[in-house]
């Protein structure tokens, strides 16, 4: 029997990682991953499409190695300071006695209706909760009684430009894309529980070039956005300090770096290659010195965001840390002391063969964006020339979110499998 390989592409900053996994009707079983060195991208944004391009093509051959498919189509995330989101109200008269799933649409579509500059693009609509004849707090009023409907809807919008350019490398890459995702709500839906979301949660997800944030209550995203500062911007601080090369100042910041009060574990002196080649023992509290502004920086930033969002009155359950920058050592310490809220970092945990490599913060997103895939929309696809054709798409994704609701906890655990396996055909 063939199987159906779906594959979740994201294109970040420092790596393009493509995660391959089968659908069976028990769940997704990882069967394959490349991940390779971005090039072409800054803060989340595409500046040189050939570059791009090379990148996408070499993460795809290593996944193809790994899987003996061919990889047609992709669900591919999108990050950057240009995505935006904000909230939105609609209400409409119900037809008949009940509420049915087509009152729910109209009412989220009279919420989505509002002014669109012409350079942004919509990308969700995402119906937080519904108010029957007064009564809020609704989450899915199908079969209730009443005559009027709102909905509350949150909505997020990118730059049109930014995410033509995205679409254009996937398709000049021989790709067609069949979705394209806000990472953090990839990164969600592989590290967060169902209890979280309900209870109230903020993920920040840190990155290469930007920090994501998206905030959770009542089961729903209430807040989002983005921040234009990352792990790079660590990289670059030791690269200047130390004078060394950003090649061998990440490769310092994964092995010997750390905040104030984590440096115990780490030698007391490291060796560094400055430029010229020269050798140079340094002690370990100097790259701890270098590096602990910018994780404050980055905290203060986050910090700030929340105030604005009221996240602190709404994350009962605190905030999961992920992506690649959160394994940096005692920086979730930092973040539990600067964030006065329980910090922990988020691990993708959703399908089976996670373990061991693949299980990891830095891949929450690729992993996301395969659970993720639209199941309703696999036949359709997104083209950089009809960017506005992703309106009723989003518009059914939405209304499929009640048609779709969770009933279990998507972060349970499961041991085995191989990170890279042949796929039956």
């Amino acid at each position: 029997m063939r199987q159906h390989i779906i594959v979740g592409l994201d294109v970040g900053t420092t790596k393009i990682c493509a995660v391959a996994a089968a659908e069976h009707p028990g769940g997704l079983d990882l069967i394959g991953m490349g991940v390779t060195h971005s090039v072409g991208l800054r803060k989340g944004m595409v500046i040189n499409i050939d570059d791009t391009v090379d990148s996408i093509r070499r993460a795809l051959a290593e996944t193809e190695a790994c899987t003996g498919v061919r990889i047609k189509s992709v669900s591919v995330g999108i990050s950057g300071g240009h995505i935006k989101g904000f909230s939105s109200q609609g209400a409409v008269g119900i037809k008949g006695s009940e509420v049915t799933p087509s009152d729910i649409e109209r009412a989220i579509e009279a919420a989505r209706t509002v002014y669109i500059p012409l350079d942004r693009e919509i990308l969700h609509v995402i119906p937080t909760e519904f108010i029957l004849d007064g009564q809020e707090g609704i989450t899915n009023p199908v079969g209730m009684s009443g005559v009027r409907l709102e909905a509350r809807v949150h909505i997020i919008t990118g730059a049109v430009s930014s995410i033509q350019n995205l679409l254009k490398c996937c398709e000049k890459a021989g790709l067609d894309v069949v979705d394209i995702v806000f990472e953090p709500l990839a990164s969600a839906r592989a590290t967060l529980t169902r209890l979280e979301k309900e209870s109230g949660v903020v993920l920040v997800d840190i990155g290469g070039g930007t920090t994501d944030i998206a905030l959770f209550k009542d089961g729903s995203l209430r807040h989002a956005s983005v921040l234009g500062i990352g792990g790079n911007h660590i990289t670059n601080d030791i690269a200047v300090g130390l004078r060394v090369t950003m090649p061998d100042a990440e490769i310092l910041k994964k092995l010997s770096g750390a905040v104030a009060g984590q440096a115990a574990d780490l030698p007391a002196d490291i060796q560094i290659t400055q430029s010229g080649g020269q050798v140079k023992t340094i002690p370990s509290e100097c790259l701890v010195q270098i590096i602990q502004p910018r994780c404050e920086e980055v905290l203060e930033m986050v910090r700030g965001e929340l105030k604005r969002c009221c996240g602190y009155e709404h994350a009962i359950y605190g905030v999961v840390m992920t992506g690649g920058s959160s394994l940096l050592k005692g920086f979730d310490k930092l973040a539990e002391s600067t964030l006065d809220l329980p910090v922990r970092v988020g691990l993708p945990d959703m399908m089976n063969g996670l373990e061991p490599i693949i299980k990891n913060p830095q891949y929450s997103t690729g992993v996301g964006l395969v659970a993720s895939y639209p199941e309703h929309d696999r036949t359709k696809t997104v083209h950089a020339e009809d960017v506005n054709s992703m309106l009723g798409k989003m518009k059914h994704w939405a209304r499929d979110i009640f048609r779709h609701a969770e009933t279990t906890d998507i972060n349970h655990k499961k041991e085995g499998g191989t990170v890279c396996s042949r796929s039956k055909k």
